[in-house]
């Protein structure tokens, strides 16, 4: 796959504000020497070789015909790799992202886990002990609460770029998004845009993604919202023994839509992990005996149990679909960098937020006239819980949007079970009542799981960093090749 050719904007490099020699000119195998100065986005390495870099065309220490007649700046987009950056410092630039991607990948599973526990507990309190149990509008609240995200997002981008005046910095933002928003659209890195007024002279403007995103948040949100409210709907019609066991085989269905959409290759170590977490929670909704598994079971007749079931499981099918459309329509391509990803995914989250908070309140009133679900505002411990509810959600789901974005829809779903475990160690805490010894071995079964899909998901990306990297000394001439696979040698 070609590098990703559209430089990025100091928005995205702290060190923009430096000369040029210490500027980022790419986010991935045009990547100059990378800044020292924000430890965040670029990891320090001491074999960081930043005399590898390209010099400096206007440096004073040039020598040769060169020195006297600078290279003009239009002319600078060539798309070789060779021409811009070499080969040894584009592989370890490669390297350096693929590290930053796992470490914000843990990080953000770490916050999804947490924060899925803590609103789970709260929506649960809302429901049940307050009496506040409004399906719909808790959905919409919830939902319509990640429009938050790209203005938290801003403000910490603001906060790293703090001596930037506001207006460059804004179009700055507008820039990334319909850069990145056009890559999403045409899934290449080199999206080829035709010349316009850009941010600087000879700069190409993309061609607007606005369309392309306003369709695809719409179908998206659609799929998510249904899904969502397939839950809600079932409470009542059934069992949670079965509300749990059929809602979270969405991972089995993650894994059977990524197949044809995402062209996913059929791997055994993941059928073998998706398997054996869907077992897991087979064990933890049926395994246990007591006549609280199934409390209220028997007041259910059999028709309804069965359509409750049936509209649990469209719900389970439409959220594995949601989570793979996320992927192939919303996500940046392959060899996107981690920090666009995580950027991009907050965004897209954002306008997950508009479109609920701008359509999906028309069925508020419909529901209020007919008495389905009367409108009520909630006042005293539940609206504060309620409120918290709502920032742990829009933390997860920003979170959990960035998971798929940077790993997988099937590595996001098999982590997302993981939830059950620590809910039920959550309960036993606050209630004092120990663990079944199904939900025991039920959570053992998940861990192993997520283990198994882990190791499967690393060993894939390191595949593809290190096919990655052979394309980029393909790209770099003989000469570097066979330097690069003498370094090879020496390493091993």
């Amino acid at each position: 796959m070609a590098p990703d050719t559209h430089s990025s904007y100091p928005l995205l490099d702290p060190s923009s504000s430096l000369p040029h020699a210490n500027s980022t000119n790419d986010d991935r195998g045009r990547r100059r020497t990378p800044s020292p100065y924000h430890p965040f986005l670029y990891d320090p390495d001491p074999n960081f070789d930043p005399s590898a870099a390209d010099p400096d065309p206007f440096s004073s220490s040039s020598s040769g015909p060169s020195a006297a007649r600078p290279s003009n700046p239009r002319r600078a987009t060539s798309t070789s790799l060779r021409s811009v950056t070499p080969v040894p410092l584009a592989a370890q630039a490669l390297h350096l992202d693929t590290t930053l991607r796992y470490r914000l990948a843990a990080f953000f599973l770490l916050v999804s886990l947490v924060t899925f526990t803590v609103q789970t507990e709260l929506a649960s309190i809302i429901q049940h002990d307050l009496g506040w149990d409004k399906a719909y509008c808790m959905l919409y609240l919830t939902h319509g609460s990640w429009v938050f995200l790209f203005p938290l997002q801003l403000g910490v981008l603001r906060l790293m770029k703090r001596a930037m005046p506001w207006p460059p910095f804004w179009r700055g933002v507008l820039w990334e998004v319909r850069v990145v928003g056009s890559m999403v659209e045409h899934q290449k890195l080199d999206v080829q845009t035709p010349r316009g007024r850009g941010r600087s002279r000879g700069q190409q403007q993309p061609n607007s993604p606005w369309r392309y995103l306003a369709f695809t948040t719409a179908g998206v949100t659609c799929a998510l919202t249904v899904a969502g409210l397939s839950w809600y709907l079932a409470v009542s019609m059934t069992t949670p023994s079965d509300l749990t066991a059929i809602y979270n085989c969405s991972a089995f269905f993650a894994y059977a839509f990524s197949i044809p959409l995402l062209k996913e290759k059929l791997h055994m170590g993941k059928i073998v992990a998706v398997a054996i977490a869907i077992l897991g929670v087979l064990i933890v909704a049926y395994g246990d005996d007591s006549s609280d598994s199934d409390s209220g079971a028997g007041e259910i007749d059999g028709g309804t149990r069965f359509l409750g079931n049936l509209i649990i499981g469209v719900g389970s099918v439409l959220y594995g679909l949601y989570e793979v459309l996320y992927k192939r329509f919303a996500c940046p391509p392959e060899g996107t960098s981690a920090f666009r990803s995580v950027t991009f995914a907050n965004t897209f989250g954002s306008m997950i937020g508009m479109f609920t908070v701008f359509v999906l309140w028309i069925p508020i009133p419909i529901l209020h006239w007919t008495g389905i679900e009367p409108f009520e505002i909630p006042t005293g411990r539940a609206a504060s819980l309620l409120f918290w509810s709502i920032v742990m959600n829009m933390s997860f789901s920003g979170s959990f949007l960035v998971l798929i974005s940077l790993t997988s829809p099937v590595f996001s779903s098999v982590a997302s079970l993981l939830t059950i475990f620590i809910v039920a160690m959550s309960d036993w805490f606050m209630t004092g009542k120990p663990l079944s010894g199904a939900s025991m071995l039920g959570g053992v079964c998940i861990m192993t799981a997520f283990g198994l899909l882990s190791w499967s998901t690393w060993k894939e990306m390191e595949e593809e960093e290190e096919a990655r990297r052979r394309r980029l000394v393909a790209s770099g001439g003989e000469e570097e090749e066979e330097g690069d696979n003498e370094s090879d040698k020496d390493e091993e």
